[in-house]
Order: C-alpha cells, then sequence, then structure tokens
C-alpha cells in the first residue's frame, strides 16, 4: 500500500471509531450479561444448569446491544465506509469457536465458564486495529490469561470467573468512552488522527 492508501485506510477507521464509539453499546451489553452470568455460577443449580443458562443468557446481547446503541446513539452501519462489514466478520469469527463450547457442556461444563471468558476476550483482539485503539488489544489478553489463572488459583471458586469478566468489561467500556471523546476532541482541533 502507498501513503496514500494507508492514510485513507486509517481516515476510514478513525471514523468507524468515532461513529460507532468503538463499540461501547455492545461492552456494556457483555458486562450486564456477564455479571448475569455470575450470578447464575454463585447459583445452587447444578453446573450443567449453569452452563446452559451460561449459554442462553448470551442471547441477550444484540437485544442489550441495540437499547445501549439507541441510549447512547451508537452507529451500526457506516454506509460508505468500505471497512463497514469487517467489524462484523470479526464478531462472527467467535462463532467458529462454539464447537469447543459444546464440548466442554457436553464433557466438562466445570469449565464452560472458563472456555466462554477465554473465547470473550480473545474475540477482541482486531478490534484494537479496527477501531484504533489498544483498550481491546490489552483486554484480548487480560481476560483469558486472567480468568485462567483464577481457575488455577481459585478451583473450587469458579464464580470468580465471570465476575472478572464483567469487572474487566465495565474497565474496558470506560477505556473506550475515554478513548473516543480523545478522538472526537482531536477531531474538533483539527489534529490528523
Amino acid at each position: 500500500m502507498n501513503a496514500h492508501q494507508l492514510e485513507l485506510l486509517d481516515e476510514w477507521r478513525t471514523e468507524l471509531s468515532i461513529r460507532c464509539k468503538n463499540g461501547i453499546n455492545f461492552i456494556f451489553a457483555a458486562t450486564l450479561i456477564w455479571a448475569g452470568i455470575a450470578v447464575i455460577w454463585n447459583s445452587e443449580i447444578s453446573i450443567n444448569h449453569q452452563s446452559i443458562l451460561t449459554f442462553s443468557i448470551s442471547g441477550l446481547m444484540l437485544p442489550l446491544a441495540w437499547v445501549f446503541g439507541k441510549l447512547m446513539k451508537t452507529a451500526w452501519n457506516v454506509e460508505g465506509n468500505p471497512l463497514n462489514k469487517v467489524g462484523l466478520i470479526f464478531n462472527l469469527a467467535q462463532f467458529f469457536y462454539f464447537p469447543f463450547l459444546f464440548i466442554l457442556l457436553g464433557n466438562r461444563p466445570e469449565y464452560f465458564a472458563l472456555g466462554y471468558a477465554i473465547i470473550t476476550g480473545a474475540h477482541f483482539f482486531p478490534y484494537a486495529w479496527y477501531y484504533k485503539t489498544n483498550w481491546f488489544g490489552v483486554f484480548a489478553g487480560l481476560i483469558p490469561f486472567g480468568s485462567y489463572i483464577l481457575s488455577i488459583y481459585f478451583p473450587e471458586m469458579i464464580a470468580l470467573i465471570p465476575t472478572f469478566v464483567s469487572g474487566c468489561l465495565g474497565i474496558l467500556g470506560l477505556g473506550l468512552v475515554r478513548d473516543y471523546r480523545l478522538k472526537i476532541g482531536q477531531k474538533s482541533k483539527g489534529v490528523i488522527l
């Protein structure tokens, strides 16, 4: 790519970051969902049922993200931006990991929350590039490895994992809001992003 093409690519990424507000509607929706998962894993029901409910509650993601999107005025679609569909592709990629979750559900349900946490965190990595923010990259590592460490040192307290993930997502959401505001401020001052 030549310098002009790279500059254009960066402009598209910045436009997505600003108009979609770094996808904060999805992050805050996920924060609530993982808080619900923490409640499930703190309940007295069987691990099999906890795993099934964890998977089921995740179906609330799109409706919650839609509500948060309306409240936060985030764009879901940026017409004319050639990178618009790339975010959807990044998100759909996590579905290829679902067979792993089904294996855990059928064979090792006590690891279901850990497996789901790893998938959730790891799928953020390409969004660091997509939205031009390191916040996603940091939490793409922190959530999976932090969850793994919790599972090693506190195996009898597996409910710590969804609580940890929910907390991480809340912090990530606040970091993304800050990043968005910095980009808006720089853009209003005419700074090239």
